[in-house]
């Protein structure tokens, strides 16, 4: 089950608390104060692993609470703090504060960590207050709580290229093509209902990331369909790729198909719909006519829009696609655009 979003409790560890106590010892008529100090809170702290894909743990355990710290004890003795507590979460997670809406962490890289709540001090012993004036102090303070946050994570996938397109466009059966990713295809529209991941290998040691999302439908932006909820998904993405089904089935014209797509990104996100694109007309091997495609060319042409026809059933055109992506990562690493977070 693909959970990309959830809402925790977290609370840190109170630190214990600081005691009053007096030496009482044989041959020792003078004592004093020895009232050790109390433990500090644990932690809450959040950590990334590329080993987890999901916030599927988190979906159904939402409240956390590190250890307390212990009281302290006679004979300067400070108590023992409590023991942190880590929580794993995906690489690509978003940590917001629920109620103020402040991001406390973006994890981007593997083992990446950070404290999210900070526990308690512990408390002072009443043999932090003697002086030369006051030699029996009976004074000892409590230890502090720790920190309280209800918090809210998003993930979003880390790829290099984003595939947006119709459902049925032929999104699920080119990432399969290209790369080791094995999406649900069949021959009707919204069979991709999660987003998928696949790597595309070039060369001997590079490699590039693609990111598959549920297709759109006209008015996604306002609630329809899917593909809205998993938008976010591509946000991270330096290159996108418009699929647009030219085959003698689709029953819709691709110009007005593509201008739609634009439409829905920039309702969605004004700063995704000026990443940089290019046009794929997909499913070539069964075009029929050749109108459908050609119409489309012929717009691209006109507007300065890369066009790339491909069939992915039968892998024409994928050679050309890949080589281009390669030169547009290969860009986007050594002179890095802003995506958004």
């Amino acid at each position: 089950m693909f959970v990309d979003d959830a809402h925790i409790t977290v609370c840190a560890g109170r630190g214990g608390n600081g005691i009053c106590s007096f030496r009482r010892e044989m041959f020792v008529p003078r004592g004093g104060p020895d009232g050790g100090d109390g433990g500090n809170g644990g932690d809450i702290i959040m950590t990334a692993s590329h080993r987890l894909t999901t916030l599927l743990d988190l979906r159904y355990q939402n409240h956390y609470e590190a250890q307390d710290g212990r009281a302290g004890g006679g004979s300067n003795c400070t108590g023992r703090s409590g023991e942190d507590l880590t929580i794993v979460v995906p690489v690509g997670t978003i940590i917001y504060d629920d109620q103020t809406d402040e991001t406390l962490a973006d994890f981007i890289e593997d083992g990446q960590t950070t404290i999210i709540a900070h526990g308690g001090r512990g408390g002072k012993g009443n043999s932090n207050f003697a002086t030369s004036v006051n030699r029996v102090p009976t004074k000892c303070t409590p230890g502090t709580p720790g920190e309280e946050r209800t918090l809210r994570l998003e993930l979003k996938l880390l790829a290099d290229v984003g595939l947006v397109g119709f459902p049925n466009a032929g999104k699920s059966t080119l990432i399969a093509a290209i790369s080791a990713a094995r999406p649900k295809i069949a021959d009707y529209p919204f069979t991709t209902l999660i987003p998928n991941l696949g790597v595309v290998r070039w060369g001997s040691d590079r490699s590039f990331v693609v990111a598959d999302i549920p297709g759109l439908i006209e008015g996604a932006h306002e609630g329809k369909g899917l593909g809205v909820q998993f938008l976010r998904h591509i946000e991270r993405t330096a290159f996108l790729l418009h699929l647009i089904d030219v085959s003698e089935w689709a029953s819709d014209d691709p110009v007005v198909g593509f201008e739609t797509l634009r439409r829905e990104l920039a309702a969605y996100d004004g700063e995704l719909a000026k990443r940089p694109f290019a046009v794929v007309p997909t499913k070539i091997d069964v075009l029929g006519t050749s109108e459908r495609l050609t119409q489309l060319k012929t717009y691209c042409r006109l507007n300065g829009h890369p066009c790339l026809p491909i069939s992915a059933a039968t892998n024409k055109g994928l050679d050309d696609l890949i080589a281009y992506l390669e030169k547009q990562i290969a860009r986007a690493r050594t002179t890095p655009c802003e995506t958004s977070s």
